[in-house]
């Protein structure tokens, strides 16, 4: 039997034409939208971050410099050659490292920023602020070592500690500690040996005798020695251990700890170490800066990540 079905393919179903496919066009400027809309979400949240990231970067400079470490400007001759300070040169800057008086108090040999007693008579002359922007300014200056100290500060090498009793001099014009002369490879232009005699003073308890590289331009323990504390400072006033010259690059390098009573047993230290060697101090000194940074850029990113999340459209 034959159908009745008018021939053609079975499987065509008559209706509309095909209307063109306008979503090729669509889909760029769609996507050219949304990068648009991204890239208008980062810039805003870049700027609404940075008051932020600033408040983080003053919160742990300040932690750094009140706990692990201090830009220290060196601000005159008294610790020449070793610390640069003359004028008409560039001063050097330091870092002083704050973590070795954590566990213990500073030793003979030991270069050092302290706070002078009230009867010392400050080396440098610095002009206060006169309000709280160009304070905020010094402090920052100080903080990373680009401007003078406090007229209260000074930095000298550490002679004799408490108990120990320092006077000058032996036949050879020499310090004596305990009767032992020390030996002190970094004095510069030392007083003639007439004007050298001082003593004999025993360092009180908590104290230190402290005194300046270039002996005869320092201001030192000597200069005070009628005063209240016989010359000496407090331990509680020591800042840090100057550890590091970080300025200028030329004479960047360690600065070390001579054994100039000759307690230990091993060989001559350099003054400063050369710029490639390492060593516990260099490593404690760069330490906190580390550990400030990795704290820092995990805040940041987790910052970021939930500003993307609050502004990228759901899908």
């Amino acid at each position: 039997m034959s159908s009745d079905r008018p021939g053609g393919p079975a499987d065509v179903v008559p209706g509309e034409p095909d209307e063109p496919d306008d979503t090729t066009g669509a889909a760029p400027a769609a996507d050219a939208g949304r990068r648009r809309r991204k890239d208008d979400a980062k810039k805003g949240s870049l700027l609404r971050e940075l008051p932020v990231l600033l408040l983080i970067a003053f919160v742990l400079a300040l932690v750094v410099k009140t706990f692990f470490v201090q830009a220290f400007f060196i601000p005159s001759g008294s610790m020449e050659q070793t610390l640069h300070g003359c004028t008409g040169c560039t001063g050097d800057r330091v870092l002083v490292n704050k973590v070795p008086y954590w566990f213990g108090e500073p030793e003979p040999g030991d270069i050092v920023v302290f706070r002078g007693p009230d009867t010392w008579t400050p080396e440098i002359t610095v002009e206060e602020p006169g309000n709280w922007f160009t304070g905020a300014l010094l402090w920052l200056g100080r903080t990373i070592g680009v401007a003078p100290p406090s007229e209260d500060d000074f930095v000298k090498r550490v002679i004799a500690t408490e108990g120990q009793t320092v006077q000058c001099c032996d036949v050879e014009g020499r310090i004596t500690v305990d009767g032992e002369p020390l030996e002190e490879p970094y004095i510069f232009e030392d007083t003639p040996i007439e004007t050298r005699p001082f003593g004999p003073v025993t360092v009180p308890e908590g104290r230190l005798w402290v005194m300046g590289d270039h002996r005869s331009a320092s201001a030192d323990s000597r200069s005070h020695v009628g005063d209240q504390y016989a010359g000496t400072i407090g331990v509680d006033d020591v800042i840090g251990k100057a550890a590091v010259i970080v300025w200028p690059l030329d004479r960047f390098g360690l600065l070390s700890s001579p054994d100039i009573q000759g307690v230990e047993a091993s060989g001559a230290v350099p003054l400063v170490a050369p710029a490639g060697a390492v060593s516990p101090v260099g490593a404690v000194a760069v330490l906190p800066y580390a550990v400030g940074l990795a704290g820092a850029v995990p805040i940041t990113a987790w910052r970021r990540r939930r500003r993307s999340r609050e502004v990228l459209p759901s899908r």
